[in-house]
């Protein structure tokens, strides 16, 4: 990002903060949480501050004008304090679902990956790997895109973690917040006293629930008795916890199921006999609970489907935003740094009608000219812009913020 391009995304990001009408709602319990900021021209963490209201945060926002803004998950005795010195009270419990870690189609186009390592400079498109192929360096250089498929798949996660919530752990709706993050997906927080002090292996073993690790689906054939007859023996499903969500993953997945959907669950094989009956299968074996019952569908297509299933129904989140007891998350109406978009809630039944290319934009006047790189195209307000490889054009301020912020333009000379 040139000076001028920085400059001018800092203005914008200050007019924002100063205006009276820009609202930034208060955490509960806002004098016990610790505070940290991204600082816009010196890019450095202000950490450990604390504001006992809204109202002093927000004139502070107006005055340094940060690109981030964040507030820990947990409590403290003294949020000002060294780490070591906070006196810690407790934690919300806290999911972040981003499309980082969701495999996307539309990853491989827009996606683009560098190893940081200078001596080797590998590329690729898609989802960042853990180690260079190349090198084995662990650092890269990213360039994301938050597009319709992207945002569209991270609420999928989203819709199937607020159903575990509610139906497994028992949550209610007004224990559980949602927002769109700012920038490639959600976050849902949950307050609730009894989960406010567990340690950080307590809220792991929340994580590999919602992954469905170390979920054991019983299966394997019986000695001395046939396959058909020890199936329903061998393989079964309750109807609650995981084994209900299996039952009814099975069930949509059979309903609508091709022969490479098959294939991808490593059913190749007994493909015909599963397609060929596919009714009677969902009837007997997924309704009635008799697994066997089906000529040429054992034990073994079960438990391979039932592993695929899992897959597919478990919720796609971030494992270490979850199990961090001290967690500073982004706070809820400030910019994203990357996009200028806000982080917003809504309620928990607006899931599935929610568009965050309408409803977190923040600027809503000007235009400014810029210079584009490269950007696809791309919905902001009702309107589509692009694609556009090295062009000038005239934008409106919110869509010439998204390409600075994502590092595909600049404004123009």
């Amino acid at each position: 990002m040139t000076v001028s391009s920085r400059d001018f995304v800092y203005e914008k990001f200050s007019d924002f903060y100063s205006d009276p009408s820009t609202v930034i709602p208060s955490p509960s319990l806002l004098g016990q949480r610790e505070l940290g900021f991204l600082l816009f021209k010196e890019r450095i963490m202000l950490r450990h501050k604390v504001f006992a209201r809204i109202s002093n945060l927000k004139l502070f926002l107006g005055e340094a004008v940060p690109s981030d803004v964040y507030r820990s998950c947990a409590y403290y005795e003294n949020p000002a304090a060294e780490m070591d010195k906070k006196g810690w009270l407790g934690a919300d419990l806290v999911f972040d679902i981003d499309a980082d870690h969701i495999p996307t189609s539309c990853s491989k186009i827009h996606d683009e990956w560098t190893c940081a390592n200078s001596e080797c400079g590998f590329s690729g498109k898609g989802i960042t790997p853990e180690t260079c192929p190349i090198c084995g360096g662990r650092k890269f250089d990213t360039k994301t895109w938050p597009c319709d498929l992207c945002l569209e798949s991270a609420k999928n996660e989203t819709a199937k973690l607020i159903d575990m919530l509610e139906k497994d752990f028992g949550f209610s709706a007004k224990e559980m917040s949602v927002f769109f993050s700012g920038h490639r997906g959600y976050h849902v927080h949950v307050e609730n006293e009894a989960v406010k002090t567990l340690d950080a292996m307590a809220r792991k073993e929340i994580v590999d629930y919602v992954f469905g690790l170390g979920l054991t689906i019983s299966g394997g054939t019986a000695k001395g008795k046939s396959r058909r007859r020890g199936a329903s023996r061998d393989f079964s499903l309750h109807d609650f916890g995981w084994n209900k969500r299996l039952k009814l993953g099975l069930q949509n997945f059979l309903l609508t199921a091709t022969k490479e959907d098959l294939a991808n669950a490593g059913i190749k094989g007994k493909s015909a006999a599963v397609l060929g009956n596919k009714e009677l299968i969902l009837k007997r074996c997924v309704e009635e609970g008799r697994w066997g019952s089906v000529k040429g569908v054992g034990v073994g297509t079960w438990k391979k489907l039932a592993e695929y299933v899992k897959d597919l129904e478990s919720a796609k989140i971030d494992t270490v935003v979850t199990t961090d007891t001290h967690r500073l998350i982004r706070m809820n109406g400030t910019l994203h740094g990357k996009t200028g978009l806000k982080k917003v809630e809504f309620p928990l039944s607006n899931l599935k009608d929610f568009d965050p290319f309408k409803e977190a934009v923040a600027f809503k006047e000007g235009a400014v000219k810029v210079f584009v790189s490269d950007a696809p195209e791309f919905r902001l307000s009702g309107n589509v812009f692009g694609p556009y490889k090295r062009k000038t054009v005239e934008l409106p301020t919110a869509a010439a913020i998204l390409l600075i912020c994502k590092g595909r333009a600049e404004v123009a000379s």
